[in-house]
C-alpha cells in the first residue's frame, strides 16, 4: 500500500471513529434525558415552602424499586439494551 493510500485509510478510519463516538454521545444524551439523569444547570428551582416541614410520607417501597421498574419499562420498549439494564440494576443494588 502506498503512502497516499495509507493516509487516506487513516483519515477514513479517523472520520468513522469520530462519527461513531458522536452517535454514541447523542444516544447517551437522549437516554439520559429520557431517564431524567441529565442535569439542567440553567434553572434551579427553589422549594416554595422551605421553612415549613413537609409531612413524612408513609413507609412504602424503597425508591430503588421505582427506579428499577422504570428501567425495566425502558428495556421493554427497546430504548435500552438488556446489558445496560443489568449493569444499572447492579449499580443501583450495589452488587
Amino acid at each position: 500500500m502506498g503512502l497516499m493510500a495509507a493516509r487516506a485509510a487513516n483519515r477514513r478510519q479517523t472520520r468513522q471513529t469520530y462519527r461513531t463516538m458522536a452517535r454514541m454521545e447523542r444516544r447517551r444524551s437522549y437516554l439520559q434525558g429520557r431517564m431524567g439523569m441529565r442535569q439542567d444547570f440553567g434553572r434551579q428551582e427553589e422549594p416554595v415552602e422551605a421553612a415549613a416541614p413537609a409531612a413524612a410520607p408513609a413507609p412504602s417501597e424503597p425508591e430503588y424499586v421505582g427506579e428499577l421498574e422504570r428501567l425495566s419499562q425502558l428495556r421493554d420498549q427497546g430504548i435500552i439494551s438488556n446489558e445496560d439494564f443489568e449493569a444499572k440494576k447492579k449499580q443501583i443494588l450495589g452488587i
